[in-house]
């Protein structure tokens, strides 16, 4: 019995009949970059997330960059993040040429740590970037008024919160901007690379869609230095039909979730994730947290009984080769050096049945109780 991480094929199964019959019309009608696609997914996801406008980028790293860019961010800023994400959200400060500045994340939930993003704001702050890491959403409604008092953006990270949703709001329309990732394993994911911003910022919008275009939102008008980085029109037919169903996909991935915690919450030497037991989360990873002389060993356990797991992210930020030049030690940020030594992520898509969510837990019982 094999148990995959993640499953995009099935989801595309799903989907696969229409989405091969508008891949058809597309081709025979020879528009392949941009185009009526590109245009309608937009147009779809800013009404899903009750947003002004949504800007279809190249990838979810070009949404967190452009969306900095178009901020006028640039050397001599400061933009504070999370150091337990994925490097992009750090990759998308460095390439502006500001300088990101790194918090620790909170014990109980993992997400960044509010409190000592504020008391790291300088003169220099320009932005900060929540991460809703996870698939669960930081709880800015009231930050977001805090820092607009200051003058800073909010520039929400949602690559792994796509349908998540707090107090009425959907991740990416709470903040200044919102920067979206649509990876193949992501709850909303596109058969190859694809991204989007999002923001009820009119100015903002037009900014982007000049950024990724060369400059210019028209053909040979560029108003300044772009970038290519646009959404492909192929991708953008296969996320238009996977919008339908995220909602629907995002209790499912609950309900695993729940299955997950019942069977493991009392397995000795496992915590399991705490939440708030809304629609807050959706449960993009499931990840549980083991003592790291136990966790690889687990891993290569699963690994031979044919579950397959993953380890986001196995290094902080700080720690890493890429961004060691921060200046950063060993014990600067102590909760996420110690987590990213104990975390574990263990098989989440819409493709797990009960059984299959059963037999991981039952493994991960036996290896615990016997080693």
């Amino acid at each position: 019995m094999g148990v995959l991480f993640s499953a995009p094929q099935y989801e595309f199964q799903l989907i696969r009949q229409e989405w091969e019959q508008r891949f058809n019309e597309l081709c025979a009608h020879g528009v392949f970059v941009g185009g009526a696609p590109v245009k309608e997914f937009e147009k779809h996801f800013a009404s899903f997330l009750d947003v002004k406008g949504v800007a279809g980028v190249g990838n979810g790293t070009d949404a967190l960059f452009l969306a900095l860019k178009a901020l006028g961010i640039g050397k001599g800023d400061e933009v504070i993040t999370a150091t337990n994400t994925f490097i992009a959200t750090v990759e998308a400060i460095h390439h502006t040429g500001a300088t990101p500045v790194l918090v620790d994340c909170e014990r109980d939930s993992y997400l960044i740590d509010l409190d000592q993003v504020k008391a790291n704001v300088t003169s220099r702050t320009k932005a900060i970037i929540p991460v809703h890491l996870y698939g669960q959403m930081v709880d800015i409604d009231e930050f977001v008024q805090w820092a607009a008092d200051k003058g800073i953006f909010i520039v929400e990270d949602c690559a792994q919160a796509a349908g998540a949703h707090l107090n009425g709001k959907y991740a990416g329309s709470i903040g200044s901007i919102g920067c979206f990732s649509f990876y193949p394993d992501k709850n909303l994911g596109a058969i190859g690379d694809g991204g989007a911003i999002s923001s009820n910022h009119p100015e903002l919008l037009s900014g982007f869609r000049k950024l990724r275009n060369h400059g210019g939102e028209l053909k040979y008008i560029h108003e300044f230095p772009g970038f290519n980085s646009r959404l492909d029109p192929l991708q953008a037919l296969v996320l238009d039909l996977k919008l339908k169903y995220l909602n629907e996909w995002s209790e499912r991935r609950r309900e695993n979730a729940g299955i997950y915690s019942e069977n493991l919450s009392n397995v000795e030497g496992v915590i399991v994730p705490k939440h708030r037991g809304d629609e807050s989360h959706v449960f993009h990873l499931y990840v549980i947290r083991v003592e790291e002389d136990r966790r690889d060993a687990l891993k290569k356990h699963l690994q031979k009984k044919g579950i397959l797991t993953a380890i986001q992210y196995p290094t902080a930020v700080h720690q890493t080769p890429a961004f060691q030049h921060l200046g950063y030690g060993r014990g600067a940020f102590p909760v996420s050096e110690e987590y990213a030594q104990q975390i574990l992520s263990l098989p989440m898509s819409i493709a797990l049945s009960k059984a299959d969510i059963e037999y991981v837990c039952d493994e991960i019982r036996s290896y615990m109780g016997t080693n």
